[in-house]
């Protein structure tokens, strides 16, 4: 009798059950599904660097440099800006990094492509990173890790590497020093580092940018936040981007830039490019 009735029960149950599967299978699949996804264009550091100079700094008005609004040209030759000056290495008070004040010269008229959320930001989220991997050993047997090694293994790092959202043109020493420093806003003003270079400040290995930039370096990490759920901004940090990017909307050119990179990439701007359909300002001036 008791077999019965558990052979009943069991009757019962196993069709509520299926329904129920394949009701929440039927609910799941109709439900949108939100997909972010960033770089899928280059691999190539090397390329990439030769495209944004083709292809998206190609016109004369916006081959300026991002930190110093410095001019260069389709040959990548710089031109400094008027009373610009190197700090000396022995007095300031943050890290240098690997450099002599004679290098740091020779830098100083070297066009480079900075990563305006650093490499290591995201790049210790890779276990290549950190840890290594078997594969990192130099031709003389020694092993590896850091940016070479992720580079070397890593496809997901590559793509995060070279997107061109990421990538801004920088004077070489200005990238240097500034090195993977996070910004700020300093509560105090410090002297500029750079003499008259937009009053960009490095101290005690934190960057307070020129006030015309902070719009488009707040907008590039909500950016890869959103694009890349593995790179995540401290609440610190986020707090102190939300207010620039309030503060700083965005500008034509910033609109430009993305519909370009748009175009060559093939992924948009989720950060920036709603914010200037909505302005009306996501097209090329070059194509109008």
């Amino acid at each position: 009798m008791k077999k019965a009735l558990f052979l009943l029960t069991i009757a019962a149950v196993v069709p509520m059950v299926c329904y129920a599967g394949w009701f929440s299978h039927i609910v799941m699949d109709n439900e949108p599904q939100v997909v972010h996804f960033g770089n899928r264009h280059s691999q190539s550091f090397y390329a990439v660097k030769k495209e944004m100079l083709e292809k998206i700094y190609y016109d004369y008005e916006h081959r300026r440099t991002l930190y110093c609004d410095a001019e260069f040209f389709k040959n990548k030759k710089l031109v400094l800006p008027d009373r610009f000056v190197l700090p000396d290495l022995k007095e300031v008070d943050f890290t240098v990094y690997d450099t002599s004040q004679e290098e740091l010269e020779m830098k100083a008229n070297r066009l480079e492509w900075e990563h305006i959320v650093p490499a290591q930001n995201f790049g210790k989220t890779f276990h290549e990173w950190y840890d290594g991997h078997e594969n990192c050993v130099s031709k003389k047997g020694k092993k590896f890790k850091g940016r070479a090694c992720a580079e070397k293994e890593s496809e997901e790092f590559r793509y995060m590497y070279t997107d061109m959202y990421n990538l801004y043109p920088v004077i070489g020493a200005v990238n240097h020093l500034r090195a993977h420093f996070n910004f700020t806003q300093f509560t105090h003003p410090k002297s500029a580092t750079f003499g008259v270079c937009g009053g960009m400040a490095i101290s005690r290995n934190k960057v307070e940018p020129r006030d015309e930039i902070k719009g488009f370096i707040a907008r590039t990490y909500l950016y890869m936040q959103y694009t890349y759920p593995r790179y995540r901004i401290s609440e610190n940090m986020a707090s102190l981007l939300k207010v620039w990017d309030k503060q700083y909307p965005i500008t034509p050119w910033e609109c430009q830039r993305a519909y370009r990179i748009e175009k060559v990439q093939g992924n948009a701007n989720m950060i920036v490019k709603p914010r200037c359909e909505q302005a009306q300002l996501y097209w090329d001036i070059k194509e109008r």
